[in-house]
């Protein structure tokens, strides 16, 4: 007879059950918008997370309920993420910076039946619960003060409660999270995260090749915890007993560099545009951030500039990497051992497979060192979008992202657009992103986009938008000037837009819908 191996089932409860045991009095660090910070240890915050539970089974809620927050990264919203999924419970994350409108459809899609709101978004929570049809009650964290009916404070209920639930006991194949896509380029689409996937997830990230991060690492998230998972630091950070710093909503550069400097972050974790606020500060005040060792990048292109930035000012190593809200979101990212490149996201670690393919979605012959569209598969890639009845991946599980990109000899991914951003003039293709690169790389640009606007000769042309850094200035023909060599003549836009803010997404990336809207038909 064989001998036989333990049930483990792979569920995310386990991470914080670890961090209460092995590791409970590592913190979990809150900056509050007047300036002052809430620390609690992990023994401390499993205990909270398992009263919310309970509070929880109280009102009715069970295995596969869906339950919407609107919060920042907090202590309270950690608390409610691990009391959600250690009962079973679906953590549905909507994002703040979207409209009450958005939000309520995205809402009505998942019916959820409670809304746990931080108490400075009650504004938009109003909103969605106005336009809902499933939500029943809405609970205030993040001080919540005195509310009075139909609100609830979370930490009066969490008083008010008798016991504690108990966690796990379900298939690890159960869901565990939705995520609705930013919607950069088309409708928002719901991405379903199951405990098995994050699980997985998690592993991956913690491998010496990708985020590496250990115990005695104080890492500071950035990141919304309401996109994307926080790209599965809430998970990462416990399993190790790594400090978490969560900054609440005040990301501006100002008050980052204060917290790194009064947590002693050693990682920090953001899109791009975060870091150039932080970088800016650090220019203009002369501080030093000593305990600051790397800065991980993702959700949208860093320019070179902006890199070199970064590295030269802050004296850190800035770690490239590429990944959507439907891997999980890692996909690739830069070891830490190589010279990070701002063109180059790294290389997949085990448990994420990458394929190059023609329009077609053939498999190119090919997949080094040309250019192709970027199919991806492994354990936690959507299979299938949330309310859709047909799969997002294909027979052989290829997840088809929209990106077109290239491999290179050592196997790093450098992505080089979006299918949907290409720009087709006189029936030829133009890749803003490589024009977006060029411009980028400018030390007097900040950030740089370029969209297409209808012609009637040559069907479509390119334009640019620019946003300038600082009391810096470049003339219209320098900047296009910059482009000669690089991009065919051809691909010059046809006009420039200066902008005193580049719009962004809710995700920090580039808003090309609000661009194509504004300036598309100028």
């Amino acid at each position: 007879m064989d001998g036989t191996v333990q049930p483990f089932p792979l569920t995310l409860e386990k991470f914080l059950e670890h961090a209460a045991k092995w590791h409970p009095q590592a913190q979990v660090v809150t900056r509050r918008a007047e300036g002052k910070s809430d620390r609690i240890g992990y023994a401390a915050l499993k205990d909270r997370s398992l009263r919310i539970s309970a509070v929880l089974q109280s009102f009715g809620i069970r295995l596969g309920d869906r339950i919407a927050t609107l919060a920042w990264n907090t202590q309270a919203h950690i608390e409610v993420w691990y009391a959600c999924m250690g009962i079973g419970a679906v953590c549905h994350t909507l994002n703040p910076r979207l409209t009450g409108g958005q939000l309520a459809a995205m809402a009505n899609l998942s019916k959820a039946r409670i809304l746990i709101v931080s108490a400075d978004l009650l504004a938009p929570a109003v909103e969605i619960v106005g336009a809902s049809t499933a939500i029943e009650r809405i609970w205030v964290i993040d001080g919540a003060g005195d509310v009075e009916a139909p609100l609830s404070s979370l930490d009066m209920l969490i008083a008010q409660s008798q016991g504690k639930a108990k966690w796990g006991g379900f298939d690890e194949t159960s869901p565990c999270g939705l995520c609705f896509t930013s919607g950069t380029t088309g409708a928002p689409k719901g991405v379903t995260y199951t405990h098995r996937s994050s699980f997985l997830h998690t592993l991956r990230l913690l491998q010496a090749d990708v985020m590496a991060i250990s115990g005695a690492d104080s890492v500071l998230a950035v990141v919304p915890m309401f996109h994307a998972n926080a790209w599965g630091l809430p998970f990462a950070v416990p399993a190790v007993g790594a400090r978490l710093v969560l900054p609440g909503r005040s990301t501006d550069g100002a008050s980052l560099a204060r917290l790194i400097v009064e947590e002693a972050v050693t990682m920090a974790v953001g899109v791009p545009t975060v870091w150039l606020g932080l970088v800016e500060h650090i220019e203009s005040t002369g501080i030093s951030l000593p305990t600051l060792k790397r800065i991980t990048v993702g959700g949208a292109p860093i320019a070179p500039a902006l890199m070199e930035r970064i590295e030269s000012r802050l004296g850190v190593k800035v770690q490239t990497s590429w990944g959507m809200t439907e891997l999980s979101p890692s996909g690739t990212v830069a070891p830490l051992y190589e010279r990070s490149q701002a063109a180059i996201s790294g290389r997949p670690a085990i448990g994420v497979d990458l394929m190059l393919t023609d329009a077609d979605g053939q498999e190119l012959p090919e997949q080094r060192g040309v250019e192709g569209q970027l199919r991806v598969r492994g354990a936690a890639v959507v299979e299938r979008y949330f309310g859709d009845d047909d799969k997002a991946s294909d027979a052989n599980g290829w997840f088809a992202t929209g990106d077109l990109a290239r491999i290179d000899e050592k196997g790093n991914l450098a992505i080089t657009g979006r299918v949907k951003d290409l720009i087709k003039s006189g029936g030829e293709w133009i890749n803003p992103a490589e024009i977006e690169a060029v411009i980028g790389a400018l030390p007097e640009v900040g950030l740089a986009a370029v969209i297409g606007r209808p012609d009637p000769k040559w069907g479509e042309r390119p334009i640019l938008l620019v946003e300038m850094r600082e009391a810096q200035d470049i003339s219209d023909e320098e900047l296009l000037a910059s482009l000669q060599g690089h991009v065919a003549s051809w691909w010059v836009p046809d006009a420039i837009y200066r902008l005193p803010r580049m719009p962004l997404a809710a995700t920090g990336k580039i808003d090309k819908i609000r661009l194509r809207a504004e300036y598309g038909n100028r």
